[in-house]
């Protein structure tokens, strides 16, 4: 087993409120390999996004984060001035983000783009920068890339946006990359295109991934493993084929029986009763507890950590000796 390209210890959120401090990310705690995809999953308001946000740098003040560390390669980079973490952004860390009409520039083409983005991290001059951007637009699957590199984002489809905005935070060749549900904005063909696309060169470049999404589909067609999320912590992690198969958890029991089957015709989809707590309301003990068909005593007054509960690991007290 070689060493985590990404190690993130006992990460807490915060954000600081007239009525109080709301935390919106619980001891969080994962590790990426190289070449590793990592999936997350869970409801809207879980803390997916807020987790890729913390690891990246760019939690929006007042938000803070108040425990916990970040490394990448070893290297702490929670903790580090502004102006040194912009150069591990993109350099190290690529981001793919839901919209790509935010990512790109509109009023710049996309060769001027990945070629600032290329000379403002790789020892390339503009010409080799410009053929490199070219290069990086046939591999996402761009056609007639050279053509193309000329264009403004507006004369691109939604799908080719994507794929440019994939080049763009590819383009620098970093370690590890963000991806902020990359696909809910495209169709489901096209969606399947970038899933292809995102496997392939996480296996070809080695890169680690932490994949956010809220499709269980997405994730269990692209990810190595997977950390599902609930009310700001992760409540069940381990291989994606055990957690979709065999989940552990009554969260993600509930998540896998509210996805339609194939091979038979069901008159109603099982749903999960309630909603998710807001963060100046989230119970005592399991924060699961109130939604949960399975809650006991011990689930109202005690928190479970994770443990061990086969080939994954759980946050219900269901897998606690004794």
């Amino acid at each position: 087993m070689t060493a985590p390209l990404l190690e993130v210890r006992n990460l807490r959120v915060e954000f600081p409120t007239r009525r109080g401090t709301l935390t919106a990310l619980h001891d969080v705690s994962l590790t990426i390999q190289p070449g590793e995809v990592l999936g997350m999953v869970g409801e809207s308001g879980a803390g997916k996004s807020m987790t890729g946000a913390a690891i990246i740098g760019l939690i929006e003040p007042p938000g803070r984060i108040a425990g916990g560390q970040v490394l990448l390669g070893g290297r702490r980079i929670d903790n580090l001035p502004y102006d040194q973490m912009r150069h591990v952004r993109g350099r190290q860390i690529g981001a793919i983000f839901q919209d790509p009409l935010t990512t790109l520039n509109p009023l710049y083409t996309v060769g001027r783009q990945l070629v600032e983005t290329i000379t403002t991290h790789l020892p390339l001059n503009p010409a080799q920068a410009r053929a490199r951007a070219i290069e990086w637009l046939e591999l996402v699957g761009i056609p007639a890339a050279s053509q193309r590199i000329d264009s403004y984002p507006h004369e691109f489809s939604g799908g080719m946006r994507q794929r440019v905005v994939i080049a763009l935070a590819l383009c620098a060749e970093p370690r590890l990359i963000i991806a902020d549900e990359p696909t809910t904005a495209l169709d489901v063909s096209i969606q399947a295109q970038v899933i292809a696309l995102l496997k392939r060169l996480a296996r070809e470049k080695g890169t680690a991934m932490l994949l956010v999404t809220h499709d269980m589909g997405v994730i269990a067609e692209t990810a190595d493993r997977v950390a599902v999320m609930y009310a700001g912590r992760i409540i069940e992690i381990g291989p994606v084929r055990q957690i979709v198969k065999h989940p552990r958890h009554p969260y993600t029991e509930g998540l896998m029986a509210s996805i339609p089957p194939l091979d038979r015709r069901v008159e109603r989809l099982a749903a999960i009763e309630g909603s998710m707590p807001r963060l100046s309301a989230i119970p005592p003990g399991c924060a699961y507890n109130p939604r949960c068909p399975k809650v006991f005593g011990r689930c109202l007054t005690e928190r479970p950590e994770l443990l061990d509960a086969g080939t994954t690991q759980a946050a219900c007290w269901l897998h606690a000796d004794g």
